[in-house]
């Protein structure tokens, strides 16, 4: 009873803070002093001392630590803790910094590195869990005011997202962002990334790509192109291009628009020489895990 009474102590931050509280100039567009913080860097590290009992109780409801965070993926709603927070004690000891990578939920095991992806504008980032908790309402991971920021959503308070827990262990646990699903975001006006596909036979037969200087026009005058994703952050767009260059040359271009106000970074494939190309491309598209794919024309 004592652990758990202890635990619940430190770890009310994530619960506490409501979106109207927050004191800080949280903007959706990223300072580059908050730009620049890098990532956290996925590592192998002992499990902490404090903050993982096999259950705990906070306002009279017992949660139970997993055992491991292998294969957990969860979609639901994200909240931050901020300034009123900074440099108290984190459930595992460590106090915590507003300005790290880091993030608290109420089960994984201390510490678990997972990929954070807002499926509400594609802004992905990579957080060390580190604390317990949001216990308000049906949230499900409480970010740190640096990771809310890069992720666009310290303005709103809160945000549809996805967590993907990342095993130090394997080089492959963490699959980037662009294999992030946004079938969860909804209303959706545009894709927020590609999704994974399920796994084909045989591969599909790679079809052939035209180059700019040859665009081809339809019968109502535009050029045809296979949209493959759209990102909030462009280096999100940049990474999914360099994923499906080796796999289908160029062109694949990321176009800079705007939706509501704010940057978002298309990625296409063409322009193509037929409703025919482009059909056969994006089953090509499907083969190598992107389902969610869209016909455009210019």
């Amino acid at each position: 009873m004592l652990i758990a009474l202890a635990i619940g102590a430190v770890t009310l931050g994530g619960c506490a803070s409501q979106p109207g509280q927050h004191q800080l100039d949280a903007f959706d567009d990223v300072p580059p002093e908050i730009a620049s913080i890098p990532d956290a860097v996925p590592k192998v590290e002992p499990r902490s001392r404090y903050g993982n009992p096999k259950s705990y109780e906070v306002f009279g409801k017992r949660y139970y630590t997993k055992a491991s965070s292998r294969g957990h993926v969860e979609r639901g709603l994200a909240s931050w803790y901020g300034k009123d927070f900074h440099g108290r004690r984190t459930s595992s000891g460590e106090p915590y910094d507003m300005h790290a990578m880091t993030a608290a939920h109420k089960t994984l095991p201390l510490p678990t590195y997972a990929r954070v992806t807002n499926l509400e504008n594609g802004r992905s980032v990579v957080v060390r869990i580190n604390d317990r908790g949001p216990f308000h309402g049906s949230r499900v991971i409480d970010l740190s005011y640096t990771a809310a920021t890069k992720l666009g959503m310290a303005r709103k308070g809160t945000a549809m997202v996805e967590v993907r827990a990342i095993d130090p262990r394997r080089p492959d646990a963490d699959p980037g962002p662009m294999l992030a699903s946004s079938e969860a975001a909804a209303p959706r006006r545009e894709q927020d990334g590609p999704t994974r596909a399920p796994a084909r036979a045989e591969p599909r037969p790679q079809p052939s790509t035209t180059t700019a200087s040859t665009t081809t026009t339809t019968a109502s005058g535009g050029a045809l192109y296979v949209q493959v994703g759209a990102f909030g952050d462009p280096r999100n767009a940049e990474r999914l291009r360099s994923r499906l260059r080796p796999e289908l040359g160029d062109p694949i271009l990321v176009e800079n628009t705007r939706d509501a106000g704010s940057a978002l970074y298309r990625v296409r494939i063409g322009p193509l020489a037929s409703r025919t190309e482009a059909s056969a491309l994006t089953e090509r598209l499907a083969g190598l895990g992107i389902a969610e794919t869209r016909l455009v024309q210019n």
